[in-house]
């Protein structure tokens, strides 16, 4: 069996959808013989996992399973393993560093 760290995209529209466009990125760890029986498996979880409930103003919203965007085989999870990567270019390097410490500190597991 190999390991696969598959990137769902789903749609997030509220109401009539008459507002910016929103997606939900989701990495899943996906358990496979083959990358073909991963990303089938993927599309499965995909679809099984759209949904749709009634928000505070009453305004339907929906999860829009969209595709299975990436889908990368990795070595037997051990301790410290990289399972996904993304390189991010911005012309305002101190932003991006104070949006990194931003989104460590609201896990609140600093001391």
């Amino acid at each position: 069996m190999n390991w696969y760290v598959a990137k769902l995209v789903f749609r997030v529209i509220s109401g009539d959808g008459d507002h910016q466009a929103q997606f939900d990125e989701q990495l899943r760890l996906i358990s496979a013989e083959t990358e073909l029986n991963a990303f089938e498996k993927a599309n499965k979880i995909g679809h099984a996992n759209q949904d749709s409930f009634k928000n505070i103003e009453r305004q339907t919203v929906k999860w829009q399973f969209i595709d299975v965007a990436e889908l990368n085989r990795i070595s037997e999870p051990t301790d410290g393993a990289e399972l996904y990567y993304n390189i991010h270019e911005t012309p305002d390097a101190d932003l991006y560093i104070a949006w990194a410490h931003h989104k460590a500190a609201l896990l609140g597991v600093r001391n």
